[in-house]
């Protein structure tokens, strides 16, 4: 596995030779020391990117998409190693993992087909004095920052519409799950992307060296995936160079159980919107507003679809959670647990904390008061947090009472549903259905949730600049 610096195609230590330990998360065993880059490396990961600029940008565009397909195709066949990887730096499930890689090797087959169709416009003014012409180009060198939540999804969902642009890249991984991303560089060298086209590096101290790079003038573009704090702090950075941001930032998804839902349905969805990625994603469902009405119903049978939950290693094929990244993430999550339950809510399952390594057990809290920590802070980890309503108005309210607007669930009849889904404030709902995400839909929030799409055709436009020609008529 490769464990270095990726700069101007090739791999290569830090030039202090410093390393990090990438540790696997259910037993705390190190798996690898990963490279630290220094200023000068971030230095010369952008010089290698800004020289390959022009002449990725001049290649043609099927030449772009073929590279991408080649990705696709060769990601296609090592599904399982890329998901093997992720399971020994990030701890997910085996399931999980299979998944997410699966899902990753969409957007190169995605963004191969769109970027052979970047459209343009050509017509006459109203006036009649000139036709006027819009072309769509290369925004330029992009740095691309990705979380550990999904390290392979993440980090294709940018590099490729990055590349099928035109854009050559500097992709910085979360440092707790660098390898994945490394897997997917290698990739992309391996199918022959030219050099100085895709860098990988993994600065300390990352604030400053993430500056460094913003504050360079080649550097035109920052998409970001992450938490709304930093986020924050990111569109600072820009605002000097006025570098295009796009920002894909934090979640506090509810999930709205109305009168009449279908209960099969229902669960079905909420185990997945809840407990995919162990409940790790900028998606989950955040918090359940169940209609008093089907509130026992729907507590009874979540509780019992949960026991049937087994937790341990990921790369143990059978288990269905894995670990959480890191100790202190459980740690944070059991911390939420415990103040509900100290404000008055009752678990019902779970609240258990591993022994031995980052491990949380499936669990169910309810008489959860809205506006309690659990309801207002992104758990990331495999907690159903339900709370009663009986007017739907209110739930829409309470739905709504938040800083965030990534993401929205709703389960009922179908009219019911799509008048509440469009009274929510977010950038998706899902309508009866767990997930949503698709490399072929337009993925981003509201509010405090972020700027702009990834996926879909929107996904390519945020690596590119509209450029307006006037011609005589």
């Amino acid at each position: 596995m490769n464990a270095d610096l990726f700069i101007a195609g090739a791999w290569r230590p830090g030039a202090d030779g410093g390393r990090f330990d990438v540790t696997d998360p259910a037993d705390g065993s190190t798996i690898a020391r990963f490279a630290i880059a220094t200023a000068r490396d971030c230095d010369d990961a952008v010089d290698a990117a800004a020289a390959a600029q022009s002449g990725w940008a001049a290649t043609a565009p099927r030449e772009r998409s073929e590279l991408l397909r080649a990705a696709y195709e060769l990601l296609t066949d090592e599904v399982e190693a890329v998901a093997e990887l992720i399971v020994r730096e990030n701890g997910k499930a085996w399931a999980d993992a299979v998944g997410e890689a699966s899902y990753a090797k969409e957007f190169f087959r995605w963004f191969a087909e769109e970027a052979v169709r970047v459209r343009g416009d050509y017509r006459l003014s109203p006036a009649g004095d000139k036709r006027i012409v819009v072309d769509h180009q290369p925004i330029g060198v992009s740095v691309l920052i990705t979380p550990w939540n999904f390290p392979a999804a993440m980090a294709a969902r940018k590099l490729a519409p990055a590349l099928a642009a035109g854009c050559t890249t500097i992709l910085k991984p979360a440092s707790e799950t660098p390898l994945t991303a490394a897997y997917l560089v290698e990739a992309l060298r391996r199918v022959g992307v030219p050099a100085g086209v895709v860098n990988l590096v993994t600065p300390r101290p990352v604030g400053a060296l993430v500056q460094r790079m913003l504050d360079r003038p080649e550097v035109r573009k920052l998409s970001f995936t992450g938490s709304t704090e930093v986020g924050r702090a990111l569109l600072h950075a820009c605002a000097d160079s006025i570098v295009s941001a796009s920002m894909e930032l934090g979640g506090n998804a509810p999930a709205i159980v109305l009168p009449g839902a279908d209960l099969d349905v229902t669960v079905e969805g909420a185990l997945v919107a809840k407990m995919r990625n162990g409940g790790a994603a900028c998606t989950a469902a955040n918090r359940f507003y169940v209609h008093s009405a089907l509130h026992a119903a729907f507590v009874e049978r979540m509780d019992a679809a949960l026991s049937g939950f087994a937790t341990g290693p990921g790369l143990v094929r059978d288990h269905t959670l894995g670990a959480l990244v890191s100790v202190a993430e459980r740690d944070k999550v059991a911390a939420l647990v415990d103040a509900a339950v100290a404000d008055g809510a009752t678990l019902v399952r779970g609240g258990t904390v591993s022994p031995r390594g980052a491990f949380y057990d499936a669990t169910l809290l309810t008489g959860v008061e809205h506006g309690s920590a659990i309801t207002t802070t992104e758990i990331f980890g495999p907690v159903t947090a339900v709370i009663r309503f009986d007017d739907v108005d209110d739930a829409v309210r309470m739905a709504n009472d938040t800083e965030h607007g990534l993401m929205a669930y709703v389960f009922g009849e179908e009219r019911a549903a799509l008048a509440v889904a469009g009274r929510l404030e977010a950038g998706m709902v899902a309508v009866n259905r767990g997930v949503v995400s698709d490399p072929a839909a337009p993925f981003g929030g509201v509010k405090q949730s972020g700027l702009g799409r990834e996926g879909a055709s929107e996904g390519i436009l945020e690596f590119l600049e509209t450029k307006y020609i006037a011609v005589p008529a």
